[in-house]
C-alpha cells in the first residue's frame, strides 16, 4: 500500500525527515564595541525533499531550534529586528554552496530571553545522479545595519540527504545562484552639488525672509561599534521676527534607509547651528516626531527644524549646521559635521540675553559645536559632550553576544524642495 502512495503522489512528495544538527559556534560581535567572541551552540533542522531528478530546482529550508547564545540582560530586542542569512554546503553527487536567507521577522525578545531567529530558505538546481547531502555552515546575523558572523567550530554532519536520479536535462555548468550573497549595505548616494547661490547679508531695506544656500555637510556618526560616514545636503533659512529671527533648517536628501519598522511619534530630531563671525554660541532647532510609521527599508527622512536666533553681537553672522541629534525609542544617536560650512550670512543687531558669549560660558565658534545655545522654546541639551561619540544607545550596546550590537544610526532624510 506505501508503495502504491508513493507510486501514485511521486517522488517530490517524499519529503526527508528534518533531522536536527547541533554544533559548537563562534559568533564575532563587530569590530570596536569591546565585545569578546562568543562560543555556543547552534541546533539546525534542514528539510528538502528525499527524492527529486536531474535538473529539478529543489525548495530548501534552514530553521533554526537554537541560537548560540540568549539576548544580553541589558536591553529588550525590538520585533522585526533580526534577520539570519546563511550558506548550505551540498556536497556528495554534487557540490555547491546554497545562499540561504530569512525574513526580518522575529518578536520582541526581552533581556535575557533565547534568541528567536526567523526560518531561512534557498534552493538548489540538482546537476547529477546520486546522494546530495546538506550540511549547515556558517551564518550571518543582521540587527539593524550590522553584522555578526557565526561560523562552526567544529565539522558538522549532514542534515538531510537527497537521492537524485538520471531523468531531467541538465547542462552541468554550475549555477550562479548557488553563491552566497553578501549582505546588502544601505545605500550611500553621492549628494549633488549646491546650486544655490550664495545667499547676501542684509541689513536693511525692508528685508524679513533671508534664503540660506544648500551645503553638503558630511557627517560622521560614532557609536560603539564604530563610524558611520554620510554627506546631506542641508540650508539654512530665517525670516525676521522683531530683533530675533525664526530658523528653518532644511535636509534635502535622504542618505540611510530604515533598518526595521519604527513606530509613529517615536523619533525626534533636533540639531545645533552653529554661530560664527560677528555672533558666538549655537541655537538649538528641533523637529516634530514622525507621523507615520516608518517602514523597514523605507527612507528616513528629517522634518523642517525650527527655532529662534536672538543676536548677541552686531555685524556681519554666519549660520553653519552643527551637531544633528535623533532621539527614537529611547535612545540618543549624535552626528558631528567633518568640517563646518556656512549655509546663512546675516546682518544682525544685538539683543538683550543675546547668543553672542554663549549661556554654557564657551564663547567660541570655532568648533562644530558652538559655544552657547538660544533655544527660543527648543528641547534641552541632549549631546554628547564633546560632541564626537554618540550617546545613550542602550539600544544598541546591549545587542551583542550572537548580534554584536545593532547600529541604530539616523542619518539626514530626504526632503523634498519645495
Amino acid at each position: 500500500m506505501a508503495g502504491g502512495f508513493a507510486v501514485l503522489l511521486g517522488p517530490a512528495a517524499l519529503q526527508a525527515q528534518a533531522a536536527e544538527v547541533s554544533y559548537a559556534t563562534r559568533c564575532i560581535p563587530p569590530a570596536g564595541i569591546g565585545l569578546p567572541d562568543v562560543n555556543g551552540t547552534t541546533k539546525v533542522e534542514i528539510t528538502a525533499p528525499a527524492t527529486a531528478k536531474v535538473g529539478d530546482t529543489v525548495d530548501l529550508v534552514w530553521k533554526f531550534t537554537q541560537a548560540a547564545s540568549k539576548n544580553p540582560d541589558i536591553i529588550d530586542l525590538p520585533a522585526n529586528s533580526v534577520q539570519p542569512s546563511g550558506t548550505l554546503k551540498a556536497a556528495g553527487a554534487q557540490t555547491a554552496s546554497v545562499a540561504m536567507q530569512g525574513p526580518r521577522e522575529n518578536p520582541a525578545i526581552p533581556k535575557g530571553g533565547a534568541m528567536v531567529l526567523s526560518a531561512m530558505k534557498g534552493t538548489l538546481k540538482l546537476t547529477a545522479a546520486g546522494q546530495v547531502t546538506l550540511t549547515p555552515d556558517a551564518y550571518v546575523v543582521n540587527a539593524m545595519s550590522t553584522d555578526t558572523k557565526c561560523a562552526p567550530t567544529e565539522p558538522v554532519g549532514p542534515a538531510a540527504t537527497i537521492t537524485v536520479t538520471a531523468g531531467g536535462s541538465s547542462s552541468g555548468s554550475p549555477d550562479p545562484s548557488q553563491s552566497p550573497s553578501p549582505s546588502p549595505s544601505p545605500p550611500q548616494s553621492s549628494p549633488p552639488p549646491s546650486a544655490s547661490p550664495s545667499p547676501s547679508s542684509s541689513g536693511g531695506g525692508g528685508q524679513t525672509d533671508f534664503t540660506g544656500k544648500v551645503v553638503d555637510v558630511p557627517y560622521t556618526c560614532a557609536s560603539p561599534i564604530g563610524e558611520k560616514k554620510a554627506t546631506s545636503p542641508v540650508q539654512i533659512n530665517a525670516k525676521k521676527n522683531g530683533g530675533g529671527y525664526d530658523l528653518t533648517v532644511q535636509f534635502k536628501k535622504s542618505v540611510m534607509d530604515s533598518p526595521i519598522d519604527i513606530p509613529a511619534d517615536s523619533v525626534k530630531p533636533s540639531m545645533r547651528i552653529v554661530l560664527g563671525g560677528a555672533d558666538q554660541g549655537a541655537v538649538k532647532v528641533t523637529g516634530p516626531t514622525n507621523k507615520a510609521a516608518i517602514k523597514s527599508g523605507a527612507p528616513i527622512e528629517i522634518p523642517d527644524l525650527t527655532g529662534t536666533y536672538k543676536p548677541g553681537a552686531t555685524g556681519t553672522s554666519t549660520l553653519a549646521p552643527g551637531v544633528l541629534t535623533i532621539e527614537a525609542l529611547g535612545t540618543t544617536t549624535t552626528c558631528t559635521p567633518d568640517r563646518s560650512a556656512v549655509s546663512l550670512t546675516l546682518d544682525t543687531a544685538e539683543q538683550a540675553s543675546g547668543a553672542s558669549g554663549g549661556g554654557n560660558g564657551s564663547g567660541s565658534s570655532s568648533s562644530s559645536s558652538g559655544g552657547g545655545t538660544s533655544t527660543g522654546g527648543g528641547l534641552a541639551e541632549t549631546g554628547a559632550g564633546d560632541h564626537g561619540a554618540l550617546k545613550a544607545l542602550g539600544l544598541l550596546a546591549g545587542t551583542a553576544v550572537l548580534l554584536g550590537g545593532a547600529v541604530f544610526t539616523y542619518l539626514p532624510g530626504r526632503r523634498r524642495t519645495r
